[in-house]
């Protein structure tokens, strides 16, 4: 029997993801999604339901073009951001109280849509991103109000070297009084690469500070790169 996504995400090592996350701020888990599912949210990208849609030369982001999926969430996303939350939520009230910050984000997603909503955030923010030859994304951050999860997730549909190349995930980390450093990362097909929305606690001689973080993507050479991003607050 097949599993679902949600068994898929909860039989991940969550004590090594944990791990590498206060160490070095960012990882990619083992391939999650089967190529069939990239296939099918990749071709959703001219076939899905969408709220909005950017043009990102329009608005120098960069070069491409994205879409917020419209409420309700295809299934398998809806799945996703579902069962990726809860240990996610954990490690956010651990980085929270590393920073001297109110440890408040709740186990269950849906009441932490909730706070959205009550903060007049109300539109879904899971999106699909697609590049072409010369595409990219300027380094930034994605936050759509005062409410926001301080962690998401992005995956890769398409096969590095095949489909594409070029157009890795780029996360750069600047932290007080010293040079930002850049992490080029190469993304899995179906693989979850799990990052911070703002900002991150690295320990110090003083303790723990924040490191504020921004990502982006680099030039695609050539074919076409898509993704999936997962961000678990909504948007004003």
């Amino acid at each position: 029997m097949t599993q679902t996504i949600a068994d898929r995400i909860e039989d991940l090592d969550w004590g090594a993801v944990s791990a590498r996350m206060d160490d070095d701020g960012f990882v990619q888990t083992p391939p999650v999604l089967s190529a069939s599912e990239c296939r099918a949210l990749g071709a959703s990208f001219e076939a899905g339901r969408f709220r909005s849609t950017i043009d990102m030369r329009r608005y120098r982001f960069g070069e491409g073009e994205y879409k917020y999926f419209d409420a309700p969430l295809p299934e398998i996303i809806d799945g996703a951001r579902h069962a990726l939350y809860p240990p996610l939520a954990e490690l956010a009230n651990e980085w929270a109280q590393r920073l001297g910050e109110p440890a408040t984000f709740p186990a269950d997603l849906d009441d932490f849509l909730a706070r959205c909503h009550r903060a007049g955030q109300r539109r879904t923010t899971p999106l699909i991103l697609r590049y072409r030859e010369g595409g990219h994304n300027t380094l930034h951050q994605d936050v759509y109000g005062d409410v926001a999860f301080p962690l998401q997730v992005v995956t890769l549909l398409d096969r590095p070297g095949e489909d594409f190349e070029g157009g890795q995930f780029v996360l750069l980390e600047q932290r007080p009084r010293a040079q930002s450093r850049a992490h080029v990362i190469d993304l899995e097909r179906g693989a979850f690469l799990i990052f911070p929305t703002r900002h991150r606690p690295v320990l110090g001689t003083r303790g723990h500070y924040r490191a504020t973080m921004r990502h982006g993507v680099a030039t695609v050479r050539s074919g076409q790169r898509t993704t999936l991003g997962v961000i678990f607050h909504d948007a004003a």
